[in-house]
């Protein structure tokens, strides 16, 4: 995760924390499930709802076989810059 995503994930009550880590998971064994979204049309760039409210932003790195946590948040907020 990035510091800024483990920072939006300690902020979040422990009852958004489950479904995200679950869905965390979920990532690590499929990044490319079928519940993920394109972002911005590039293929490495995905995103999650996590939950009723809250979304997961990630980037697929391939060649470090690594996925990286962008963002964490209620999906009114977590396409906004902060």
């Amino acid at each position: 995760m990035t510091p800024r995503a483990e920072g939006e994930f300690a902020d979040l009550p422990l009852q958004a924390q489950k479904p995200i880590a679950r869905w965390l998971d979920l990532l690590a064994d499929d990044p490319y499930r079928k519940e993920t979204k394109k972002l911005g049309g590039k293929e490495t760039m995905r995103r999650v709802h996590a939950g009723k409210d809250y979304v997961i932003v990630y980037e697929i790195e391939k060649t470090k076989v690594l996925i990286l946590i962008i963002r964490v948040g209620l999906r009114k907020e977590i396409y906004r810059n902060r």
